[in-house]
């Protein structure tokens, strides 16, 4: 019976769903910013695919179902800029401006620094969209020859970065402007950064939003050129 369970292709989606639940509630009871709920997951599902000798096929084969909504939720962002749009049309330009900028600025300092150590085009095609949100950074990716997996493990790491050393940084260099502090965040670390500037104040929250769907269309249409 064991072996029936483990060899199901709803072990991955059951396993996926447990992991992620799991991972909410630490972050829940702790509220510590590095208890990411997908981090958590990730680490969980490694840790009791090697216990059970469980092969990454198995996995896969029911986490797939998960991989099929990634493009419905991507089309949902566009619901995130509708909700937003007062704020939008006030600081259209400005917005606009910032997250090309940050745009451009991320995916050409990976880019750059990958030449320069002469990282493989792979990895490189993987590193590159780590400042947008995972369902996006996972479709560039793929599409340009990196792994999904090393894309998604990048933008966690984008995003936990941002979340913890952006406020350092605007209290640093002195932003106190709420609206190029909120761009700033949801430009560089998407949804895990915008838990955090949510935390900071409302006008912040709201313009990281923005950034995280503007900045991922923007970042979506420069991966074509590259």
């Amino acid at each position: 019976m064991l072996d029936a369970l483990l060899s199901s292709p709803f072990l991955g989606l059951t396993l996926t769903a447990a992991a992620w639940c799991f991972g909410c509630w630490v972050q829940k009871k702790t509220g510590f910013l590095l208890c990411n709920p997908l981090l958590i997951a990730v680490a969980l599902i490694i840790a009791l695919l090697v216990l059970l000798d469980i092969p990454y096929q198995t996995y896969s084969a029911g986490s797939d179902f998960i991989k099929l909504m990634l493009s419905p939720v991507t089309a949902v962002l566009a619901l995130n800029i509708y909700n937003q749009r007062s704020i939008l049309q006030k600081y259209f330009f400005p917005v606009l401006a910032g997250c090309l900028v940050g745009s451009l600025t991320s995916v050409g300092s990976t880019l750059a620094l990958c030449r320069l150590f002469h990282v493989d085009e792979a990895l490189t095609a993987s590193l590159m969209p780590k400042s947008v949100t995972t369902a996006i950074a996972m479709g560039i990716a793929e599409s340009h020859g990196g792994v999904a997996g090393i894309a998604a493990a990048a933008v966690m790491a984008a995003g936990i970065a941002g979340a913890v050393f952006a406020p350092i940084f605007a209290k640093l260099f002195h932003i106190t402007e709420p609206v190029a502090e909120g761009l700033a965040i949801g430009a560089c670390s998407h949804a895990l950064g915008t838990t955090r500037a949510i935390e900071i104040g409302s006008v912040q929250g709201a313009m990281s939003s923005i950034a995280i769907c503007v900045c991922g269309i923007l970042t979506s249409v420069l991966a074509l050129f590259l």
